[in-house]
């Protein structure tokens, strides 16, 4: 399928040959007898790379049937693809290391390099970036690399469901070097679905010729089970995390009734914020229409319009936010901010009313 670029593009030829040119088999030297063209994007430009494609010129020769290409593309680009392999970096990083999201990715590489590529597409090149991560991630080698000073490994297994009814997925993961081993998402946590995961891990610690000193994970019977027919001996603790957030539920449970009390006594916010734009676009209509007319209250009230927006949205965004721990819990969280608009609202209100900013 023929792919439609866009027009003006200024593009440099890269004309690639063969590192050896003479034939593996017979000796004779190699000819083209063919070119290969590539078009890329790369974060210097765009690139026309041009692959001489040779083949042995003995007809007797088993290669004067086949057709040999330069080794080079592949290390400034993969086949089919229409990014440089520095692009492909370039994505990948800014998307798993600074959280980038898909369109922001994409406006940044049309404003800053001019290279028009689709949100599909990026999405697509961010899942084969995410792939080769998890297989360099896996690889024995890079593995056995990483725990070269490592006497042991402790190992910690546990379940991350989205929503009920959800699948899950259940990480293996190394606590001493803070590594994933690998992940797999199952439909049922019963002990015939976990064992696999735990034989899979004894055979990762048997190939780096680590000793397993320890388990880590929750209650569940399936781990408690599996881990002792499958490493008999070693130490099984309980989660921290899981055993803290078990032992605070009563806290926890007096945290939750305090967030509904605090929900139930803000109230009206809607009602607030759609007063606030009803007025601020009869200040806008009367501003485009009748400016000259436009009484002197409204005017000065517009500015305050969008500060009140900004007090709604901001505790809006304070009732919604339900995260954190038993260390943190979201009511004690949700309490002091909500103090701490109280008291910017109480300083708004001392200088309306002539109170000295020292106070504030």
């Amino acid at each position: 399928m023929a792919r439609r670029w866009p027009e003006g593009l200024v593009w440099t030829e890269v004309v690639l040959e063969v590192e050896n040119p003479w034939c593996d088999l017979c000796g004779r030297r190699m000819y083209a007898c063919d070119h290969r063209h590539h078009r890329i994007f790369t974060l210097g430009g765009p690139r026309h790379l041009i692959c001489k494609l040779v083949h042995c010129s003995a007809p007797v020769c088993p290669n004067h049937h086949r057709t040999f290409s330069p080794e080079r593309e592949r290390t400034l680009t993969m086949p089919r693809w229409v990014i440089g392999w520095d692009v492909f970096c370039w994505l990948g990083q800014r998307r798993f290391a600074r959280h980038w999201s898909v369109p922001q990715l994409r406006a940044e590489l049309l404003d800053r390099y001019g290279i028009p590529l689709s949100e599909d597409a990026i999405e697509d090149y961010l899942q084969r970036y995410q792939c080769m991560l998890a297989a360099r991630q896996q690889d024995p080698a890079q593995l056995k690399k990483e725990y070269q000073k490592t006497r042991h490994v402790m190992l910690l297994i546990d379940g991350l469901q989205p929503e009920k009814g959800h699948e899950t997925l259940y990480v293996v993961r190394e606590l001493g070097q803070q590594r994933v081993w690998f992940a797999q998402a199952l439909l049922s946590s019963a002990t015939d679905e976990i064992r696999p995961l735990i034989v899979q891990a004894r055979a990762w610690a048997k190939r780096l010729k680590r000793p397993v000193r320890l388990w880590m994970s929750d209650q569940q019977d399936a781990f408690v089970t599996t881990i002792a027919q499958e490493f008999p001996g070693k130490p099984h603790r309980y989660c921290g995390n899981h055993f803290l957030r078990d032992l605070a539920k009563p806290m926890l449970e007096w945290d939750s009734h305090a967030q509904v009390q605090m929900r139930r006594k803000i109230r009206g916010l809607r009602a607030i914020e759609r007063a606030v734009l009803g007025w601020r676009a009869a200040a806008r209509a009367a501003q485009d229409h009748e400016q000259e007319r436009l009484p002197a209250l409204l005017v000065s009230a517009t500015n305050g319009l969008e500060v009140v927006l900004d007090y709604c949205a901001a505790v809006r965004g304070i009732l919604n936010d339900s995260q954190g721990g038993p260390l943190r819990p979201p009511g004690v969280r949700m309490s002091q901010a909500l103090g701490e608009v109280e008291q910017s609202l109480q300083r708004n209100v001392r200088l309306k009313k002539g109170g000295t900013r020292n106070r504030c």
